[in-house]
């Protein structure tokens, strides 16, 4: 499980990783916010209205699920039964409530990587570079970074993204580390 505040890189991250890993499998999420330019509904996310989301959660549907920066977004228990039973390495890309819930579900079978950007005003550029979030999106986003790097020694890895090719190298070690390579 990758755990990161929004804009730390973690989604370029897991991209290279599933380049060099194809025996692994990126978790995709149900989320109700509205896709951004090039995400695709079923791979990048399952995009899911408040309703049917909701929905989901009464039916029992999730291991985790949270309302963050607004919107909710849920991991669903049958796309992992169905990927674990297919003999796949599941890796996930989750916020601090999504990693304690798996911990809680998963036990220690659950590797969880904290990925902290160097610094908040470090990761606020990045925010506004990226351009896809208003000003209220991207303070909220910001709050919400500054309480998730409280945490970041809870996990069981922690690395820091203040550049690409270092935390790459660094994240590539660790998954050798948990798959045995």
């Amino acid at each position: 499980m990758i755990v990161a505040p929004s804009g730390t890189g973690k989604s370029t991250l897991i991209a290279k990783l599933m380049e060099d890993f194809p025996q692994m499998v990126e978790s995709v999420s149900h989320t109700t916010r509205n896709p951004r330019k090039g995400e695709e509904d079923g791979v990048h996310y399952f995009f899911t209205g408040r309703e049917s989301f909701k929905d989901l959660i009464d039916e029992g549907a999730f291991i985790e699920w949270a309302e963050v920066h607004n919107n909710f977004y849920g991991t669903s228990k049958k796309f992992i039964d169905k990927t674990l039973k297919e003999g796949l390495s599941l890796i996930f890309d989750l916020d601090v409530q999504g990693a304690d819930s798996f911990k809680s579900y998963f036990g220690s079978s659950a590797n969880v990587i904290f990925i902290s950007p160097p610094s908040i005003e470090s990761l606020e550029q990045r925010l506004k570079a990226r351009a896809t979030d208003l000003e209220e999106v991207i303070k909220v986003r910001l709050e919400n970074a500054r309480r998730e790097i409280l945490r970041k020694d809870d996990f069981d890895y922690c690395l820091i993204n203040d550049n690409f090719e270092n935390a790459y190298r660094e994240l590539k070690k660790i998954i050798e580390e948990i798959l045995g390579d």
